[in-house]
């Protein structure tokens, strides 16, 4: 008769375990720090936010220059083998500024979905944020984070609300980085500007003299226009040197919606003096 095989006991499974501390258990399970070098990282896919050479920039250099990278980025490792930079963009530049070859990185494997949330996640805490790249981050994260249908783990927040349709609501997102949703929506909005007009939205946080500036409210209005009107608009902006009210963005929308709006009926709506124009 055969001898019976006994099972083999779990605990050998994980000797390592049960020989070693609770502390070095916890230190096993945290993110590795790697010396990532600069020319194996690539940026994020559309990232949204801009890397500026403003003074933020420059103090930014000037701390690498002096004290080196103090926080880690975070980056995951392509099926390639190079990483793929989740957050760190302005802390690459400014070692690339420096001379720096490597970047300390904590790695991480997570998803796209995953990666884009915990990407706009880490950069929505910047000081100075553009409308443009709010409107394209939000975008970007609403997105991921229906494609997922429920929050990851790397994010702090509770469980996610959902709509009928299963979809995110705009007010989790305005939750995390303290907008209404209806300002989630209007932010999203922007992201159907020609470039042109987005950068005069940029322009109007920015206070940059000498360029053209268009208010949110009236951009929001603009965006429901289709690009040839866009475009149209633009050249007429050019052409005078100024930007619609919000009074006349909602006129110009309203015409649109019609299927009135013409580029006689865009110019004739710019040409209208406003009423901090009149003189006094």
């Amino acid at each position: 008769m055969a001898k019976k095989q006994l099972p083999r006991p779990q605990a050998w499974d994980g000797i390592n375990e049960l020989f070693s501390t609770q502390a070095e258990r916890d230190e096993a399970k945290k993110p590795r720090i790697d010396e990532v070098p600069i020319d194996d990282i690539d940026p994020f896919p559309n990232h949204p936010f801009q890397v500026r050479f403003d003074t933020d920039m420059y103090n930014l250099i000037e701390s690498v220059r002096k004290r080196g990278v103090i926080t880690p980025a975070i980056v995951r490792q392509t099926k390639s083998g190079r990483y793929q930079l989740i957050s760190g963009h302005r802390r690459k530049f400014a070692c690339e500024q420096t001379g720096v070859s490597a970047l300390p990185c904590t790695v991480v494997d997570v998803s796209d979905d995953e990666a884009t949330i915990l990407m706009v996640e880490s950069n929505c805490q910047r000081t100075n944020i553009l409308p443009s790249e709010k409107a394209f981050a939000y975008k970007m994260r609403l997105e991921a984070m229906n494609r997922q249908g429920q929050r990851t783990d790397l994010t702090s927040a509770p469980v996610a609300q959902k709509l009928e349709k299963g979809k995110v609501s705009a007010a989790v997102v305005g939750e995390e980085f303290g907008d209404s949703k209806d300002q989630v929506r209007r932010y999203i909005r922007l992201t159907n500007l020609v470039p042109e007009l987005l950068e005069m939205v940029d322009n109007s946080v920015l206070h940059e003299r000498g360029k053209p500036q268009i208010a949110m409210r009236p951009a929001v209005e603009i965006s429901y226009l289709d690009q040839a009107a866009q475009k149209t608009l633009l050249q007429e902006i050019n052409i005078l040197g100024a930007t619609p009210s919000h009074d006349q963005a909602i006129r110009m929308r309203k015409a649109f919606d019609r299927k009135r709006l013409t580029a006689e009926v865009i110019s004739e709506i710019m040409d209208e003096q406003k009423p901090n124009q009149r003189e006094k």
